[in-house]
Parts: structure tokens; sequence; C-alpha cells
């Protein structure tokens, strides 16, 4: 039987492509799919059938989704951290020579002289008005960037390519995106004396607790009045008021950022683009790519990569069938379902168990299929989420 899968936005046809037809059936509308597949669609806990295994969102963002309904009923959601880094890069890249130079005040400028139908008088007067929108070069400037994951540590590269000074600041800095940071890229040990240090500030990080308001009234006090501050991560990662009254009162040069509001539209020292860091064809073909492989090493083997609430856990098939085991991360649940297994004289040939936070996921791999009266014993026990029974063991 195909697995099921609901687009709910328009998913790339390259990602599409990834998942073949006589295995998978695609539609805008399920009434019960194995699988969710979408962008930025607000995903709604009532949306989600009894059906669904797992859920991918092809963008690095997860806001659209119920994620603490999808963990209490056993469901990953997968997302593509990376896909689309190099996209926000550019867009960062762009919002570094909009905030150094006054291209857009002097764009906007040149637009109103069409009432000149002269060459000559109009080389004149940009002459005389160009001074208006002098700006300064990158080069020997020191930008600030908090958050060095897929997209800080390219974006720090970037910087470096333009001759700047680079300073990192990052707590959560994994193994792997440090072996990714260029060795010229100079740590800060708080937030605040980066703030103070930089002549420009570009924000990538994800929206938590810990991160929701984090640029506040203290730290943009700390900014030099020449500074700008970047922000092609989430809007929620400024407090608004702060950044308002620091732009007010001259603490702060200029405000580049992705997400538009009301009380930031209009103003001089603001540039603002239509949330478009991720809006490239590339970035939507490697984020739809990414997505539909994630979903069907999943919905194939249990496999789980990039998940932003079940642990990472990848098993290698080396044949017969699998079971994938999620409960409550407590002791004693997994060896219940091994003593089912024993108890019916099925052999398990090989294993892995991981948590995370209150997660526990197991992939079993053994030599007979259970029938379905011990999967049903299986889901019964006291902590198991759910049971999954991948392939058969033709026996």
């Amino acid at each position: 039987m195909a697995n099921r899968i609901l687009t709910l936005n328009q998913i790339s046809v390259r990602g599409l492509d990834r998942l073949p037809r006589e295995s998978y059936e695609i539609a805008s509308e399920f009434s019960h799919p194995e699988a969710i597949l979408l962008r930025s669609h607000k995903l709604q806990p009532a949306d989600i059938a009894d059906s669904v295994l797992a859920i991918a969102r092809a963008g690095a963002g997860v806001n659209n989704i119920p994620v603490e309904e999808c963990t209490r009923r056993g469901i990953p959601v997968f997302n593509t951290p990376g896909a689309n880094a190099n996209a926000v890069k550019e867009l960062v890249a762009a919002g570094l020579l909009l905030g150094s130079r006054g291209i857009v005040a002097g764009s906007e400028y040149v637009h109103t002289l069409g009432e000149f139908t002269d060459k000559g008088e109009l080389n004149k007067t940009l002459e005389a008005n160009k001074k208006r929108f002098k700006g300064n070069e990158l080069h020997g400037k020191t930008l600030g960037v908090v958050g060095l994951g897929a997209i800080g540590s390219l974006v720090a590269e970037m910087a470096l390519t333009l001759g700047m000074e680079v300073v990192g600041y990052d707590p959560a800095l994994s193994v792997d995106a440090a072996w990714r940071l260029p060795s010229e890229v100079r740590k800060a040990e708080a937030l605040s004396s980066l703030f103070a240090r930089c002549d420009y500030v570009t924000l990538h990080l994800p929206v938590l607790d810990s991160t929701r308001g984090l640029v506040n009234a203290e730290l943009l006090s700390a900014m030099q009045p020449h500074a700008c501050l970047l922000n092609f991560a989430r809007e929620e990662i400024v407090d608004e008021a702060s950044l308002i009254q620091a732009l007010d009162a001259g603490q702060l040069r200029k405000y580049i950022a992705d997400f538009p509001t009301p009380a930031l539209i209009g103003r001089d020292d603001v540039i603002l683009t239509p949330h478009i860091g991720a809006s490239t064809d590339e970035a939507e073909d490697n984020c739809a790519v990414m997505a539909a492989d994630q979903l069907r090493d999943f919905l194939e083997n249990g496999n789980i990569r990039n998940s932003v609430n079940f642990p990472t856990l990848l098993l290698e098939r080396v044949g017969g069938c699998r079971l994938a085991v999620t409960n409550q991360n407590v002791p004693r649940t997994l060896n219940s379902v091994l003593t089912l297994l024993a108890e019916q004289n099925i052999n398990v040939i090989d294993m892995l168990n991981k948590s995370r936070d209150e997660v526990a996921y197991n992939l079993i791999d053994i030599d007979t299929t259970p029938p379905e009266a011990l999967l049903s014993q299986m889901r019964g026990l006291d902590g198991v989420t759910s049971v999954r029974l991948i392939g058969d063991c033709g026996k």
C-alpha cells in the first residue's frame, strides 16, 4: 500500500520527485494521510489526522506547527536546517550594503527627477546632490554574528571575504558548527561586549523562550550610535518597543530586517524586506528535497534526522523487519517491550535507542514478523506512545 503524503503548500517538484510514485501518493487533500509536507501553512492540532506518522517542514522554522501536540502523540516533526542558508546569507550581504551606502535613498531620489529632459542638466543636478547619499565601506568594519549555525557561519565567512573583522557569539555552538567556522572569527564572551564593539550586528537565532526579546533596551544601549542592526532570523528576537526607543534616541543608526511591522514602516532609519530571506528557487528546491528525503527515510526505515522534537537516530537495515517504538523517557519501558518479544521467541537482530527530553525512540530489528495481537499488546504498555512495524520478515 502506498504512503499518502498530504501537501499543504506548493512544494517544489524537485522535492516531490524524491518520493517514487509507485510507493507514494501525493495530494493536497487526504482524509487519512501517513505524513504531512508543508512550508508556511499554519497547522492546527485538529488538522492532524490520527493516521499521521510524521510532519516535515520545508524550511527551518516550525512555529506554524503544534510541536508539543505532535510530541504528545508520538509524531516527529522534521525541518530543513541549512537548506536555505545560502539564500539568507546573500540577503544579509545585500542588507550590509544597503546599511552602509545611500543606495535606497539615492535610488528613491533619482526616481523624483523625471521632469529632466536634458541629460546635461540631469548630470549637473546629480553631481550637485550625490554627496547627500555618501556612505561608508564595509572593508575594515567589524561585524558581530549572533548565532553561528548553518546561516551564521556562512555570513561570517562572507564578511571575512569582504575584508570585515568578524566577532561571533553562540553559547550553544555545536562541534560540527565549530568545525565549519573560519578560524579568523573572534569569539565574544558576552553579548553586551559584542554589541558594544561592532559596527554591524546580524542575528541568526531561532525563536525560543531564551531568545524571545533577547535584543532589549540594555543591549541596544551598548551599541555605538553609528551601528546598524540586521535581523533576518525572526521578528520576535528583537523587542520592538526598545528598538524604536533606541532609534528615536540616536543610539542606533539603522535597523534592517525581513519582518515589516506597522510601527516600523515609513521610518528613514529602517529598511524592510517582505519576508524574502529564503525566497529563491534554489532554496525552495533544497528545502523540499531535504524534507522529502527525511520523510521517506522515516517512513521506510524509521530513521530520524533533523527532527525538532525527537532524537536523531539512524540504524542501517540489515534484513528482517523493524519495529519503531516511541515511549515516554522513563525507566523499564523498553525492557517491557523486549520481554514481550522474548515471550514470543522473536529474536532481536539489532537495536538502537535514544532519548530527547521526555521522548525516547527505539528501532528494533527482529527476525520474525510479529502478530498484530503482539503489536497491540505493546501499544497498551504503560509509557508506550506508538509502535510501528516496518517491512515484513517473510516468516
